[in-house]
């Protein structure tokens, strides 16, 4: 074999490994990516079933409920982004800075009856911390504007029930 063809070949193999690397990368990136919806979004584009998505807005007012089953904490709760909301279901211990009317993100899918099974709820970190996602959500709804300052209570909005209307 020539040294022409010797170095075409290097440069085959050595290409079709990084091609395959990238791909095989990508393809397990994809199922472990968990994109954000707002509550909003949610009412129009359903995710597919079993499929992971982050769900962020504000907690609703009133809308906590606490309970224990089988020696687990579990709580059922609102988020809202102030066009829509949904049912958030979650087993486990809420977050410290957890609070009606304070900025959420939840992790998890969609259940059947159209509510949201949460694996995991981040709250924010102090008063004046919203998620980058929360606070564009509220801005895209115009329910808020950061110029006139703090988004208005969750309370004050008018809600509507997000059903799932299938995948």
């Amino acid at each position: 074999m020539t040294r022409k063809k010797r170095r075409l070949m290097v440069l085959l193999v050595c290409g079709i490994g990084v091609g395959s690397a990238a791909g095989l990368s990508l393809w397990a990136l994809s199922s472990d990516v968990a994109f954000f919806t707002s509550p909003s979004q949610l009412a129009h584009d359903h995710p597919g079933p079993g499929r992971s998505f982050r769900l962020g807005g504000l907690v609703e007012a009133g809308s906590v409920q606490r309970s224990s089953e089988g020696g687990k904490p579990r709580a059922s709760f609102r988020v809202t982004d102030g066009s829509a909301a949904i049912t958030v279901h979650y087993t486990g211990m809420l977050p410290d800075l957890f609070r009606e009317g304070q900025g959420v993100v939840t992790l998890g899918n969609l259940a059947e009856d159209g509510t949201f099974a949460a694996q995991e709820v981040l709250a924010k970190h102090d008063e004046t911390y919203m998620p980058k996602e929360v606070a564009e959500a509220l801005k895209k709804s115009g329910h808020w504007n950061p110029e006139q300052g703090a988004p208005p209570p969750a309370s004050t909005w008018n809600t509507l029930t997000v059903k799932q209307t299938g995948g």
